[in-house]
């Protein structure tokens, strides 16, 4: 089990906050960008994201929480991500986004909210490299987690298994030391916000989760 760390709410500023990051093992630097139309909240503009992330060392796992991802896509590729995720509620064309990401030679990531269908993801799983499962209504850090995400994620593992698929499976939203037991068995990430990054100690709070992600 690999594990993203989200910045968005933090005991720091971003720039301290990533910095101390990236000073841990943690896999990934998740990066959640909230336009304020498919969630209330705004909180990037897309150059001053740019340069908060252009020094970056670990892999960034970007979360796109925006109408039209595609106004984005191009201008994010200039950081070289690992991954780009949009929303499937969020555009109208999926393929064509997906497309877009491809060309850039990133990996494609499809995420849904909690009340949406898991069904309608499953046309796009043979097109992607990640699904992102909210287990929280995005947009917010520090909510709890929504136990019926666990579901989610092992329709999500046998759809995989049964169809000899790829994609990695990830799970963002009050993930901490209780609830990491709930998934650990059917995720390839945990995306874990506030457990690390309200604390003082990062990297013991990494260590915890991947620990627990052993225990039977």
């Amino acid at each position: 089990m690999e594990i993203s760390v989200s910045y968005l709410k933090s005991l720091y500023s971003k720039e301290k906050t990533i910095m101390n990051i990236e000073k841990t093992t943690a896999d990934y630097i998740h990066v959640d960008l909230m336009d304020g139309g498919f969630v209330p909240e705004k909180n990037f503009e897309i150059n001053s994201t740019i340069k908060l992330l252009k020094k970056h060392e670990l892999p960034l796992d970007i979360h796109l929480i925006v109408f039209d991802p595609l106004i984005y896509i191009n201008d994010l590729a200039t950081l070289e991500p690992e991954y780009i995720t949009f929303h499937i509620e969020a555009t109208k064309d999926i393929v064509k986004t997906i497309e877009s990401i491809r060309r850039n030679n990133i990996k494609v990531g499809i995420s849904i909210k909690p009340e949406t269908n898991i069904m309608e993801i499953m046309p796009y799983l043979s097109l992607i490299d990640l699904v992102l499962i909210m287990s929280v209504e995005p947009g917010k850090g520090g909510q709890e987690f929504i136990p019926s995400s666990v579901n989610r994620l092992l329709i999500l593992k046998k759809f995989r298994e049964s169809n000899n698929l790829h994609y990695k499976i990830s799970i963002d939203g009050g993930i901490n030391n209780k609830t990491i037991l709930k998934v650990k068995d059917n995720i390839d990430i945990a995306v874990a916000g506030s457990y690390i990054c309200l604390s003082n100690n990062y990297q013991e709070r990494i260590n915890n989760l991947k620990s627990l992600n052993n225990i039977d």
